[in-house]
């Protein structure tokens, strides 16, 4: 599924000034709006020698084969090898991190460091080079740091770009750097339309769940989130008869299985979604997320109290700051799923 339809004024911003592109773009905006696509559709509009009217890369040419094979010499992709490995959004043909024993949750500073050799020596198509940063927020400070350096000191015929679904936890100094192109969510027409064109049934619930982001609806649909998903929301549709202990036992095997990047913060994600709906659903008003969840959420709302359920709600925002540290895993649930109980009375 060609999903730059998807985002076509982004595009069209983008093919509006190829011909003289900045020396660092921030592609931003929220999980699931196929801004890593935008980025690799942009890198190979770069790159290509017979480029379309709409500017996207022809598909024929020698460079637009490197890129098929995933070998272009002029594109270094930088992101963690826990995304790589995982089968996810990767290009397995581009250059990653290697020999490391556990795969990495971060972009390391020894993949910045590799790109020295990259950036100093000549293109090899006599055209640009470009570097993309995927998601730019997995860089720590010290990898930041190294990156700076490059971002300020412009090579001359280089393009990065940063695909990021938290711009704000970029350093300072990273985001005034580059020039940033936020990514918004479609129409939710088109995005149901695209969704279904994809073979997705009920691509309206599945697109409320995913807070109108299409590729992460589409994700949804199919598997890889969905575990994870469904194993908190078997928890929390307990209510009242929740039992936290068992509840944090069964999370926590899934948080440790996971081999996606940051389990527990997504998983706290959705308790937030969750917990947003058991609120409207405390008022008389249908959910915002969980469609196919509301009759659920008004058998619960009527056992709970919305004062502590906007209370606990607050203490989750506590609970996903600090599920970013290390931290146990199933002590940390525990509490949550304790904290979650109290919401209907029990203990």
């Amino acid at each position: 599924m060609n999903g730059l339809k998807l985002n076509a004024p982004v595009w069209q911003q983008l093919m509006a000034r190829r011909a003289q592109m900045p020396h660092a773009l921030l592609l931003a905006g929220q999980q699931g709006l196929g801004k890593f696509e935008l980025a690799l559709s942009l890198a190979a509009s770069l790159l290509c020698e017979q480029v379309r009217d709409n500017g996207e890369a022809c598909g024929r040419c020698v460079a637009c084969a490197w890129l098929a094979q995933g070998n272009h010499p002029d594109l270094r992709l930088l992101q963690p090898m826990a995304l790589a490995g995982g089968g996810g959004e990767a290009d397995e043909g581009v250059e990653t991190a290697v020999g490391t024993k556990k795969a990495s949750q971060q972009i390391t500073i020894d993949q910045v460091r590799g790109l020295d050799d990259f950036l100093h020596v000549g293109t090899h198509r006599h055209g640009v080079r470009v570097v993309v940063l995927n998601p730019a927020e997995a860089m720590n400070r010290s990898t930041a740091n190294a990156l700076l350096k490059s971002l300020e000191e412009p090579i001359a015929s280089t393009l990065f770009i940063l695909v990021s679904n938290e711009p704000y936890h970029l350093l300072p100094t990273i985001r005034s750097r580059c020039q940033t192109i936020p990514v918004r969510c479609p129409p939710q027409a088109s995005a149901v339309q695209w969704l279904r064109d994809a073979g997705v049934t009920g691509p309206e619930h599945w697109l409320a769940l995913a807070s109108g982001a299409p590729f992460l609806a589409l994700e949804l649909s199919n598997s890889g989130e969905r575990l994870l998903l469904d194993s908190l929301l078997e928890q929390v549709s307990r209510g009242p008869g929740l039992d936290p202990l068992a509840a944090a036992a069964n999370v926590d095997r899934l948080v440790k299985a996971e081999k996606r990047p940051v389990p527990l913060k997504r998983a706290l994600d959705w308790a937030q979604k969750w917990l947003f709906d058991l609120a409207l659903a405390s008022q008389g008003l249908p959910p915002r997320f969980f469609l196919g969840q509301a009759a659920q959420l008004q058998r619960l709302a009527q056992t709970s109290d919305l004062r502590r359920i906007l209370a606990f709600n607050r203490k989750a925002l506590q609970y996903k700051a600090q599920c970013e540290q290390p931290l146990n895993s199933r002590l940390f649930l525990e509490d949550f799923f304790l904290g979650y109980a109290r919401i209907f009375g029990s203990s």
